[in-house]
């Protein structure tokens, strides 16, 4: 498996890599980076990822997309740009792993957070 080569057309520039390890049935959600672009991919396990635009000068505005990720389901890379919501949980049996290839380095102070039933983001998990 490969996740990202720095002539595909959607690479920006490289910050850092880094991995989720996440048990089975575990939510992590929700993260919107204000200047990140995420590269996701999962090369163990399974994971239910979900991406939420409420960005109202695009074109996906109010709108989910889902991916179910991994070697058994689809093995794939997702392109999330600056200013999306993310969540994924772990649908398998067995923990999973997500990694991303982030345009920049992380910063905390770059990235919100919100509670995964936040009610400003319509979606049940």
């Amino acid at each position: 498996m490969h996740m990202l080569r720095s002539d595909a057309r959607h690479f920006e520039q490289f910050g850092e890599v880094y991995f989720s390890l996440t048990r089975p049935s575990i939510i992590k959600a929700w993260k919107r980076h204000q200047r990140m672009t995420l590269n996701v991919a999962v090369p163990v396990g399974s994971i239910r990822l979900v991406v939420y635009d409420d960005r109202e000068v695009s074109s996906t505005f109010n709108m989910f997309d889902e991916f179910l990720l991994g070697p058994k389901d689809q093995y794939a890379l997702i392109t999330i740009p600056p200013m999306v919501w993310t969540g994924f949980q772990n649908v398998g049996v067995e923990s999973a792993l997500l990694a991303n290839c982030a345009s920049i380095p992380h910063d905390p102070g770059e990235v919100e957070q919100r509670p995964v039933n936040d009610p400003s983001i319509p979606f049940t998990w």
